[in-house]
C-alpha cells in the first residue's frame, strides 16, 4: 500500500468496518457470526440469479464453487482465476487510494476487502466488502472478455491524470459495476454493483429505469450517484463489445467525452450532512 492509503485503524474509524487480517499462511480465520452473514447474503442471491445474470457470471460461479455456509479463503478463488485468465485477488483493507487500485487492475489484481457487513446492513454498505467482490465480481473475471477489459482500464488509470480517472470512473460505474447486456435469452446482468444486490437486480431488469444501448462515450459523460437504485443502466449487445473496446483508444473517448462535458443528472442531489449545533 502506498502511504497516501489508509490504515486499518482509518478504516475502522471512518466506516465502522475493520478489516480481517490474513495468517503467515494466508488464512483468514472468519467468526462464526461473519460466516452466517455470508451464508444468508449467498442463499437470498442465489435464489434470485436464474433468468436474471448473464450465462458466463454463470459459467464463472460455477467454477470458482464458492461455498454456501462460510467465506471463501482468496487462495481457493485465486487458483481458479488464474488458472482461467491469469487474475488473482488481493487482500486491502477496504477504501484504497486510486493509483493503488489502477496498478492492481492492471497487473491483474482485483481488489478484495476482508470484511463483511454487519446483519444490520444486508442491504446497502458504502464500501464494497468482500461479499460484493468476491460474489458480485469474480465470477466474471474467469471470461476473457471482461477480464481483457478490466486488465486495460487498470493500466489506462494508471496513467490517466486526476481530470481523466474522474471520466474513467464513470465508465467502470456503467460496465464493471452496473452494466446489463443482452443475449439471445434476453437482456441479462453482468455487473457485480446489481448481482450482489437484492433491490437492484430486481430494480435493474425492471421496467422503472432508462436503458440505453451503450456508447462509451455516453458512458463517460454520465454522472451517478453511488447510494441509490440507478435510474439509467447502458447495454452492451454482447459482452465481446468489452473486448473489442478494450483494443479501442479508450483515453481519446475520455478526452471526447470532457469536450463535449457532462450529461445532466437522471436524479436529485445528495442530501448534504446536517451541520452540528455549536
Amino acid at each position: 500500500m502506498t502511504s497516501s492509503s489508509p490504515t486499518l485503524s482509518d478504516v475502522a474509524s471512518k466506516t465502522g468496518y475493520r478489516a480481517r487480517l490474513p495468517d503467515d499462511s494466508g488464512f483468514i480465520d472468519w467468526p462464526e457470526q461473519d460466516n452466517v452473514t455470508w451464508h444468508t447474503l449467498m442463499q437470498r442471491q442465489l435464489g434470485m440469479l436464474e433468468g436474471r445474470v448473464c450465462q458466463e457470471y454463470l459459467d464463472g460461479l460455477e467454477r470458482l464453487a464458492l461455498p454456501e455456509d462460510r467465506i471463501p479463503q482468496l487462495a481457493d478463488i485465486d487458483r481458479v482465476l488464474h488458472a482461467a485468465t491469469g487474475w488473482q485477488t488481493a487482500q486491502v483493507p477496504a477504501l484504497i487510494p486510486f493509483d493503488t487500485f489502477f496498478e492492481l487492475l492492471a497487473n491483474r489484481r482485483f481488489p478484495v476487502a476482508t470484511f463483511i457487513r454487519t446483519p444490520e446492513e444486508l442491504d446497502y454498505l458504502k464500501e464494497p466488502d468482500i461479499f460484493h467482490e468476491i460474489f458480485g465480481h469474480c465470477p466474471m473475471l474467469t471470461n476473457p472478455a471482461f477480464a481483457e477489459f478490466t486488465a486495460t482500464y487498470g493500466r489506462l488509470g494508471l496513467a490517466a491524470g486526476p481530470k481523466e480517472r474522474v471520466y474513467l470512473a464513470r465508465l467502470y460505474w456503467m460496465t464493471v459495476e452496473f452494466g446489463l447486456v443482452d443475449t439471445p435469452a434476453g437482456r441479462r446482468i453482468y455487473g457485480g454493483g446489481i448481482i450482489s444486490s437484492p433491490k437492484e437486480t430486481l430494480h435493474a431488469l425492471s421496467d422503472v429505469p432508462e436503458h440505453l444501448p451503450f456508447d462509451p462515450i455516453e458512458a463517460l459523460r454520465t454522472p451517478y450517484r453511488i447510494d441509490i437504485l440507478q435510474p439509467l443502466y447502458y447495454v452492451l449487445d454482447e459482452l465481446s463489445t468489452l473486448h473489442e473496446l478494450s483494443q479501442q483508444d479508450i483515453m481519446g473517448m475520455v478526452h471526447r467525452a470532457m469536450e463535449l462535458g457532462l450529461h445532466a443528472p437522471r436524479f436529485k442531489p445528495a442530501p448534504k450532512a446536517a451541520k452540528a449545533k455549536a
